[in-house]
């Protein structure tokens, strides 16, 4: 991979990122899944799809578009086919709008990760939020989606997780303090680092996989609340044993479970 971007430019709708090209070895998957408290085993030799998230915002970077102090809001992952490790992958992607709200601007892209045949193995659709800090008075950040889980109590509950700083920072990349150190956070307006889009939704594919091993899927990924790198959290299902999961959801431990991070599921295709 190419070095990030010493000059940074303003997202604008249109701009077309640098191409490139990446694979995921087992190393790295086995060390930041090891960061996370995840069995790289679960995966065998495919890639966790979540890896792609990071891996959008990285090309974004190369490309100049800073990730510095930007939030993740909503994420759309669509896995065609499971990506092998190893496999070289060309990168794609593109700004298709940026909208001006009370708390900054909302930045949607998109990126893709195409073989060498030149199909699509992933799609990553993104919403994210650029916060403008010099704003006294934060307001809103846009239309927010309905709840994809209206109950979390009903939820199957699977493994569950306790995050401490080191394993977040173990895991996080370059690109956005606010993932690993304290000051960053706090600027920004959080009583501590948060875990990144993509580190929560590793514990949402670990199941996935376990359950299903599957050959195709389609999420909407939503960002409710941040999960500090302090806290404790559980995986919740929506579905019964005569189904196929709906719903996914990291929940936040405390007195009453509240979402985190939550996808809502289609196109399933178990392995």
């Amino acid at each position: 991979m190419s070095e990030q971007s010493d000059h940074w430019v303003e997202p604008q709708a249109g701009f077309q990122y640098l191409a490139d090209t990446i694979s995921v070895t087992p190393a790295h998957q086995a060390e930041k899944l090891a960061a996370c408290g995840v069995d790289a085993a679960l995966f065998g030799r495919h890639v966790d799809p979540a890896f792609f998230i990071g891996i959008a915002i990285q090309a974004g970077i190369r490309s100049g578009i800073s990730a510095e102090g930007n939030i993740n809001m909503l994420q759309g992952l669509q896995m065609h086919r499971p990506a092998l490790l190893d496999e070289p992958l060309n990168v794609r992607g593109e700004i298709l709008d940026v909208t001006m709200v009370p708390r900054g601007r909302r930045v949607h892209t998109d990126v893709w990760f195409e073989d060498q045949q030149g199909q699509r193995v992933i799609s990553a659709v993104r919403t994210s939020l650029r916060p403008d800090l010099s704003v006294a008075d934060k307001g809103g950040a846009g239309a927010r989606p309905q709840p994809v889980v209206s109950d979390p109590a009903r939820l199957q509950h699977l493994n569950e997780y306790t995050l401490t700083p080191e394993r977040v920072k173990a895991y996080s990349m370059e690109g956005n303090s606010i993932h690993y150190e304290q000051e960053a956070a706090e600027r920004a307006g959080f009583r501590a680092p948060l875990i990144g889009g993509g580190m929560g939704v590793h514990y949402l594919t670990a199941e996935l996989w376990r359950q299903y091993n599957p050959k195709a899927f389609s999420a909407d990924i939503y960002f409710r609340r941040p999960i500090f790198w302090d806290e404790s959290v559980r995986v919740g299902v929506q579905g019964d044993t005569s189904e196929y999961w709906s719903a996914m959801a990291v929940l936040k431990q405390g007195d009453t479970a509240k979402v985190g991070t939550e996808i809502a599921l289609r196109e399933l295709l178990p392995g």
